[in-house]
C-alpha cells in the first residue's frame, strides 16, 4: 500500500510541474484570476474536484 502512496504522489507533482513548465505565464493568469474568486467560489472548486476524484477512482477499480 506504501508503495502505491508514494507512487501516486510522483505521479501528482509530476502533472502538477507540467503546466508552469510548458506555460508559466498561462499559470500566473490562471492564479491571478483564483486570487479574485470568493472563498465559496474556491470551496465549491475543491469539493467538486474531490468528488471527480472519487468517482474516476471507483470507474477505474470497479
Amino acid at each position: 500500500m506504501w508503495h502505491e502512496l508514494w507512487i501516486a504522489l510522483a505521479l501528482l507533482l509530476i502533472l502538477e510541474g507540467v503546466i508552469p513548465f510548458l506555460s508559466p505565464d498561462g499559470l500566473r493568469r490562471a492564479l491571478v484570476a483564483m486570487h479574485q474568486l470568493s472563498d465559496s467560489q474556491l470551496r465549491f472548486a475543491g469539493l467538486t474536484s474531490m468528488l471527480l476524484g472519487v468517482v474516476l477512482l471507483y470507474v477505474i477499480n470497479r
